[in-house]
């Protein structure tokens, strides 16, 4: 990639505006993050999308809550750089629920600053980051009128309930999203704070194992020995999915894997690493096996299959000397390039098949699942996010060919074609999913920088 750190007058007079305007805009996103979008609850989804729409019209861009058959995308079009790249800037406005509240040390959608910080639920993933990039185009249009580079804003309202329309909204309004490249600000950055650019994600299959051995639980005295334990067939089931060693053993699901490229190894070789320290934070004895393995490749390069928990017979207090007829596992698989849900479920399926008594078990897929998604590094826009990254944070970003979460940037890189890059501009510890989410008030002035040195590096490439 090539290296172009040049802050040109129009980029050098956006930054001085940015930072001129610190106590404006950490009054305005505080102002933004109060208000509640938790669409598992269907909490605010309309009014937030509202808020939105009246923002991007306000920076002139053609803006609207397009309907889905869930909650509302906000999509908005400013395209008025003919012959400069379209970047479209992907968000999601809804918000985790903020359960347990007694866990938070002040109400989390009362944000509130602390050593530094922003704590709000919601003020890292996402509203923070998306905001930070609104306002990273607002700067641009006051100090020149015009933005350097065509764009497309679109804010989804159910990623965090999994993405569940975005694949066929993409789809259905592909004519209305032509870009050349798709830039998402969610995440964080590395824990030593070093900036980051995320070049894929993995994809994901949710199923559930469903055992019923007979039509009820048991008396475990009277039936044990005679009346199979759901129990112990689920557990025994298991056992043959992942040994071990860490290897799982479903038959076939590991032949779509496509191994890293060159360039891919290089970039998971030279990311730093304190395993140490990571088993320290965690509070961990070990790394999970296969013990050999790299660190970063097991987040990038590998499937995971998990047990999320575990249900049936007796769980209370005291003792119940029950035999359960029925059992369920929650599972999930992460996926790489070029596994789908459908192909990872099909083998789960066949191996159920072969390797459970008959007739005993259902495997039941948990909705459609994420694809994986991965942009070449080489991709002709790559070098432009990484310079605007180099750029406004004044350091050299780590590349990640992928992370080890799941974003929906299959809805861009299958559907539409195009290259999709994460820039993250949160905290490594912002306890996003969690009570006292936070981000640190630099890094969100530092992502309208990025945001800012982003449309500056587009509007000098040419299409």
């Amino acid at each position: 990639m090539t290296e172009d750190t040049e802050i040109t007058d129009t980029l050098a007079a956006v930054f001085d505006y940015i930072e001129a305007n610190r106590e404006d805009h950490l009054q305005r996103v505080i102002e933004y993050v109060k208000h509640p979008s938790i669409s598992a609850h269907d909490i605010g989804i309309r009014e937030v999308a509202a808020i939105l729409v009246e923002h991007l019209s306000g920076l002139g861009f053609e803006a609207e809550a397009v309907p889905t058959s869930g909650h509302p995308m906000v999509l908005g079009h400013r395209c008025d750089a003919p012959g400069k790249p379209t970047v479209l800037l992907y968000g999601h406005y809804d918000v985790q629920p903020p359960d347990p509240l007694e866990a938070w040390i002040t109400p989390p959608f009362e944000p509130t600053i602390r050593d530094g910080r922003i704590y709000a639920r919601g003020i890292g993933d996402n509203k923070g980051q998306h905001f930070a990039q609104l306002l990273a185009l607002e700067a641009h249009l006051k100090v020149t009128g015009t933005l350097p580079c065509n764009v497309i804003f679109l804010l989804e309202g159910e990623e965090e309930i999994g993405s569940p329309r975005i694949a066929e909204f993409v789809a259905a309004h592909a004519d209305r999203l032509k870009a050349d490249l798709v830039v998402t600000a969610d995440g964080p950055l590395h824990p030593s704070g070093r900036p980051i650019v995320t070049f894929g994600v993995r994809g994901m299959a949710g199923f559930e194992l469903v055992v019923k051995t007979g039509r009820t639980d048991a008396h475990s005295g009277n039936h044990g020995g005679t009346m199979p334990n759901a129990l112990w067939t689920l557990v025994h089931l298991l056992g043959t999915m992942k040994d071990a060693e860490g290897r799982i053993t479903i038959e076939g699901l590991h032949d779509p894997v496509r191994p890293p490229t060159n360039a891919e190894r290089a970039a998971a070789d030279s990311l730093p690493v304190d395993v140490p320290g990571y088993l320290e934070s965690m509070g961990l004895g070990r790394l999970d096996a296969p013990a050999d393995r790299p660190f970063h490749d097991r987040l990038m390069f590998h499937p995971t299959l998990t047990i999320n928990g575990i249900h049936g017979g007796y769980g209370g207090p005291g003792t119940k000397t029950v035999l359960p007829a029925e059992a369920i596992a929650k599972c999930d698989i992460r996926l790489v390039p070029d596994m789908t849900p459908e192909q990872a479920v099909a083998c789960v399926r066949a191996h159920v098949e072969k390797h459970a008594p008959e007739g005993e078990v259902e495997v039941v897929m948990s909705g459609s699942g994420m694809l994986p998604s991965r942009t070449s590094l080489d991709n002709r826009f790559a070098s432009a996010v990484v310079d605007a990254v180099r750029t406004a944070r004044g350091v050299e970003p780590y590349l990640y060919p992928s992370i080890g979460g799941s974003l929906p940037d299959y809805a861009f890189t299958k559907t539409l074609g195009l290259p999709a890059f994460v820039t993250p501009y949160a905290n490594a510890d912002e306890a996003n999913h969690a009570p006292n989410e936070n981000l640190e008030i630099s890094l969100f002035h530092d992502g309208i920088r990025t945001g800012a040195a982003l449309l500056d590096r587009l509007g000098r490439m040419s299409i």
